[in-house]
């Protein structure tokens, strides 16, 4: 039976990883989606052109059309990468069902970073102030990290610190 194309769907918190290692599988011809990313193309730069206030918001707007998208590139055949945090494990099995009944099939890359090393990331990177990331501060980090559902069962593929990353 032949293999339709691949989704890769990230999952980690802020700074663990996921966009730099969306970037590569960009590189290897996958095509990349993120909030983020839609937002800044429909609505401008979190804390420059949108207040920060307004993430959920945003991130609620664009949605359907990052699934939409998905759809789309998955019918198509294409490799897509969805640089997304997937925090809820209900968010990630909404979109595995959304990749299987497009015809694809979904791979869960879990990125497990210790927190010392997250709130290092996003400092250094809210320092730059050139990602196109929410800005997210110390604090919202630790309740992102305290509410996060890991995934345990799921499929997952388990990244850690200094591991080589999956292909």
């Amino acid at each position: 039976m032949e293999q339709g194309p691949t989704v890769v769907m990230t999952c980690g918190p802020s700074g663990s990883g996921k966009t730099t290692f969306a970037m590569r599988l960009v590189a290897e011809g996958y095509v990349r989606l993120s909030f983020d990313e839609e937002v800044r193309r429909r609505f401008g730069r979190y804390g420059t052109d949108v207040p920060v206030e307004r993430y959920q918001e945003l991130n609620d707007l664009v949605e359907p059309t990052l699934k939409e998208h998905l759809a789309t590139l998955v019918g198509q055949g294409r490799n897509v990468v969805l640089d997304l945090a997937f925090w809820r494990r209900a968010d990630r099995d909404e979109y595995k069902a959304l990749i299987e009944t497009a015809g694809g099939r979904w791979r869960l890359v879990y990125f497990a970073i210790d927190p010392g090393v997250l709130h290092r990331r996003v400092a250094e990177r809210r320092s730059r102030g050139d990602a196109d990331a929410f800005p997210v501060t110390s604090e919202l980090l630790d309740r992102f990290i305290a509410t996060f559902e890991v995934p345990r069962g799921e499929g997952e593929e388990v990244v850690g610190p200094g591991d080589d990353l999956p292909r």
